[in-house]
This record gives structure tokens, sequence and C-alpha cells, in this order.
């Protein structure tokens, strides 16, 4: 039988996969230490206005001149903001004196529940230097866009309700830019030496 040029293209593309696929794997095993490479600076972070738990107004520019550990989260959230907050807190102490020059902030994500006042009673279980800031719904919807923080609330039975968010704790630089990020389970070992390097 005579095949005509039409149906020898599906071996064709056969022979052209085995192919392929045989060049990409002569060139990993040609280069075993390759890397992936990155450049440029994350976008996060940005101008805010926001009220502290003393009732204060604070803004972003309040900051200048020192370092900030910015996480988001709500007070009635049931494990992962409190164990966070701990972890900051262990981490700053175990920075001794250096942690003068860090500012830590919560942001809460539930600003109907969270006014100045539960923020205040919450924070003081944790540390005193925590700077807990909330404001209106637009306000801190506008803020977590800008330090791409996600949250979603969900409703739960009896009228409860949780919110779903990214858990990750921002280093923020003396400049108001974004340094780098901490995974919120992480130890404090590992961020309190990091952060002692970049201070």
């Amino acid at each position: 039988m005579i095949r005509t040029p039409q149906a020898l293209i599906p071996y064709a593309l056969a022979l052209a996969c085995i192919a392929a696929g045989s060049l990409w794997h002569l060139a990993g095993q040609a280069s075993p230490d390759r890397r992936v490479v990155s450049a440029g600076i994350a976008q996060v972070g940005g101008p805010f206005s926001l009220t502290d738990q003393n009732g204060a107004a604070r803004t972003d520019a309040d900051f200048r001149g020192r370092w900030m550990l910015i996480y988001f989260g709500y007070t009635n959230c049931p494990d992962v903001c409190p164990v966070t907050l701990a972890l900051m807190s262990e981490a700053l102490k175990q920075l001794g004196s250096a942690a003068d020059r860090v500012v830590p902030v919560f942001i809460t994500l539930d600003p109907r529940h969270d006014t100045p006042k539960v923020m205040k009673f919450y924070l003081a279980s944790f540390d005193r230097r925590f700077v807990g800031l909330t404001g209106s719904s637009g306000a801190i919807a506008k803020v977590a866009s800008e330090y791409r923080v996600y949250s979603v609330r969900r409703p739960l039975s009896g009228g409860a309700y949780a919110i779903d968010h990214s858990s990750v704790i921002c280093l923020m630089g003396p400049d108001g830019k974004f340094v780098t990020a901490y995974d919120g389970a992480g130890a404090p070992e590992t961020i309190a030496a990091d952060m002692r390097r970049r201070l």
C-alpha cells in the first residue's frame, strides 16, 4: 500500500515530539546545576491611611526610617493569625536591641468587627510593640490589594464566618519599599537571622 504525504503527517509529528523530548533531556543532563533566575522588584506595598488601636490616624509615612514587619489577619481567626503574631513577637525577641528598629504591624481584614478597641485588647496578648491598623472596608480592601493579600469571607453556620486569607509576613525597608516575605509557618530563628543580616 502506498501512503500519501497526508497520511504521513501523524508519523512526522510523532517523530518531531520524540526528537524534541530527546534534545530537552540531553540539555538537562548537560547543565545539571541550572537555576531559575529572576530579576526586578516585587510590586508589593503602597500608601495607606488607617487608624491604629489607640484611635490615632496612621499613614505609611509615619513609619519611614524604621523597618516594618506587616501581617494581615483578623482577631477572630482561630489558629493561623495568633500563631503568626506569636512567631513575629518571638523573632523580635531574638533580635535583641536591634528590634528597636522594627515595627511589627497587624492590619485587619475584618474592619467591621475589628475596631480600634477590639484590636487593642487582642494585641495586648502578644507584644506591646505591635501596631494594629483598621479602617473603612474600602481602605482595608485597598491596602490589602497593594500588598497582594488574598482574602475571602466565608459564611459558617449560625451566622458565624471565617476569613480565608494568605499568611505571609512582609518585611518593608526604612524607605517603605518591599524587601522580602517570610512564611507564616516558618521558624522565629530563621526570620530573626535573616532580619539581623539585613538591618
